[in-house]
């Protein structure tokens, strides 16, 4: 009986191992012959994983016509642990580096780590890539990974596009999509439109040999994925209009923001100085930039919307429609104005007296827009001066002051419409009226705006009462997808005010300060102004639209320290605006002027 127990326990151990043994077999063989991942680990030291980078999206105008495409470069790579005995004056040689620059390079990719690969010289040119690609077999440890780089057909559009650089370790911590070496955008487009840009990257698993050369692909490809381009994207922009604008405002501080009223697309968009986008592009990126940087002009400054100004005369509309909105202002309603001895304001035209908005909007008469702003501030119904100054300020912001407009582009400022707190921390609660803060009548004291929030407003007097949230891109990809949701902004003013206030206008470009800029068959209406600057001398605004009726394009331009805008802000925008609607331009005395004028 025992000598069966025994037996029986002995058959069952063995039974045991024997089904562990089959398990281990069975298991040794999947690994072995069908999973190939640990084939992957255990090759690892001969297989080189390389970064497919995607070349990024193409940037098209509004017309088909290409402005921003890439072309080929080259990184150098270093595998620390594999680095071996080499020709350092061989290859610092061929890479146009010093021995210290060799030394220093090494140490920051080894303090990365041994066993990864790091970028050891980037952008390589096609011409330096061609003559190290015959002798990389001597430098075991480096391998060349391909890339694209930004290039620009025309110097321009600089400050509308931004540009690419490499991405920080801050991003690189809070997005997991980048790694060290990796670019992206910094400004512009080129930051707004990032992910739609930028595509996705692949991997290329490459077998190498002891003599660091490629010898084929791992598994034949299988487990390589290729990069996806980045979508292109097709720009509101016309980059006729951009160019000429750009040479026009050369030698000029200041910008210029072109938009079509009725979709808010923006036909221009610049800032000046500016520079050729080339030149923060490649190997020469970081020595441009410091020169940019440092230079008192401030060329990467962009004013179109990180500058804010004093909106001067071109802001006498917003009061009136305010005034007529409250219905304390209506044709009828006339003003005295003593002209140069006029209180507390003064005049700076000869004109009748008393006189209607029509003819104020047409003279800029400063005392009239003065009184205009007093009655909204002292007699409005809105129970008391600060009350009434919250409702006229709320007005004025529904025209797109005081506030972010939402635009498409990185970096866009407020401007400032100050608010009633504001006054009472600086003059106490109860102590200010309308004579208090009266350079606000005509455009000054605390208010500021940006050129593409004065763009906006000549928009908004095109829509009569509305403006569509300006932007740069019309649709994204092969299908031309539209680029976002850009609502409709309404105004708290009804449109029947505007009417009034833009036949005001029309009549400043045909009997009043910007009559000696007419266009041939093009009715223009627009609004000149002349801001005093607390730093320097007055700086030159127009605004404008055109045609009066069907507007087409709706124009700002700032002109720093320019002087009267009548004298060269005017010019500017009324040669755009025949440039845009006829295709030519028929003034070329006016043009000339414009194009060899220097004004710093």
């Amino acid at each position: 009986m025992a000598n069966r127990t025994l037996a029986s326990r002995k058959q069952t151990v063995i039974a045991i191992f024997l089904v562990i043994g089959f398990i281990y077999l069975v298991r040794l063989f999947y690994i072995q012959v069908i999973d190939k991942s640990y084939t992957l680990s255990a090759n690892n030291n001969v297989l080189r994983y390389v970064t497919q980078y995607p070349a990024r999206g193409l940037i098209y105008d509004r017309n088909g016509k290409l402005l921003v495409y890439n072309e080929a470069v080259y990184d150098l790579m270093v595998l620390p642990r594999q680095v071996k005995e080499i020709d350092t004056a061989e290859f610092c040689r061929l890479l146009e580096i010093t021995r210290e620059g060799f030394i220093e390079r090494m140490e920051k990719a080894m303090n990365y780590s041994k066993y990864k690969p790091s970028l050891f010289e980037k952008q390589i040119s096609k011409e330096t890539y061609g003559y190290l690609e015959e002798k990389m077999y001597r430098f075991p440890g480096f391998f060349v990974q391909p890339r694209t780089i930004r290039f620009y057909p025309k110097p321009i559009g600089a400050h509308l596009f931004g540009y690419v650089g490499e991405v920080t370790q801050g991003l690189i911590d809070k997005n997991p999509y980048y790694r060290s070496g990796d670019y992206i955008g910094v400004s512009g487009i080129e930051k707004s439109y990032e992910e739609e840009l930028r595509g996705i990257k692949g991997m290329k698993i490459r077998m190498v040999d002891v003599h660091n050369r490629e010898v084929g692909s791992f598994q034949e490809g299988r487990f390589d994925s290729a990069a996806i381009m980045g979508q292109d994207l097709y720009l509101s922009i016309d980059a006729d209009l951009q160019e000429y604008g750009e040479l026009l405002m050369q030698g000029k501080m200041g910008s210029v923001v072109a938009i079509e009223p009725s979709t808010g697309e923006i036909l221009a968009f610049l800032s000046s100085p500016g520079y050729d986008p080339n030149l923060l592009v490649g190997r020469v990126r970081g020595k441009n930039f410091k020169l940019l940087s440092g230079d008192p002009i401030k060329p990467l400054l962009n004013r179109a919307m990180a500058g804010t100004y004093p909106p001067g005369s071109t802001f006498k509309m917003v009061n009136d429609l305010v005034g007529l909105q409250e219905g304390l202002l209506d044709l009828d309603t006339r003003y005295s104005c003593q002209g140069k001895t006029s209180s507390p304001i003064r005049c700076t035209h000869t004109h009748q007296s008393p006189l209607n908005v029509l003819v104020a909007i047409q003279q800029s008469c400063n005392p009239f827009h003065w009184q205009v702003f007093r009655t909204i501030i002292t007699n409005g119904g809105q129970g008391g001066i600060r009350n009434n100054y919250v409702s006229w300020r709320d007005h004025v912001m529904s025209l797109g002051f005081g506030h972010k407009l939402g635009t498409d582009l990185q970096f866009e400022l407020s401007g400032n419409i100050p608010s009633a707190e504001k006054f009472d921390a600086i003059y106490g609660k109860g102590h200010w009226n309308a004579m208090t803060v009266r350079s606000l009548s005509i455009g000054q004291g605390e208010i500021l705006v940006t050129p593409l929030q004065l763009a906006n407003y000549a928009a908004v007097m095109a829509n009569r009462g509305y403006y569509i949230v300006p932007h740069v891109v019309k649709s994204i990809g092969e299908l031309k997808k539209k680029s976002g949701d850009f609502n409709k902004v309404v105004s708290t003013i009804d449109k029947s005010h505007f009417e009034i206030a833009v036949e005001g206008m029309r009549q400043v470009a045909t009997l009043g300060t910007a009559r000696w800029y007419q266009i041939d068959s093009v009715t223009m209406c627009g609004k000149t102004g002349t801001a005093e600057n607390p730093h320097g001398d007055d700086h030159s605004l127009f605004m404008a639209f055109a045609p009066a009726d069907n507007p087409r394009i709706a124009i700002a331009v700032i002109i720093e320290n320019a002087g009267f805008g009548s004298l060269w802000a005017l010019p500017v925008a009324s040669l755009m605006i025949e440039k845009y609607i006829t295709g030519k331009v028929n003034r070329p005395d006016v043009e000339e002027k414009m194009l060899n004028t220097k004004l710093y």
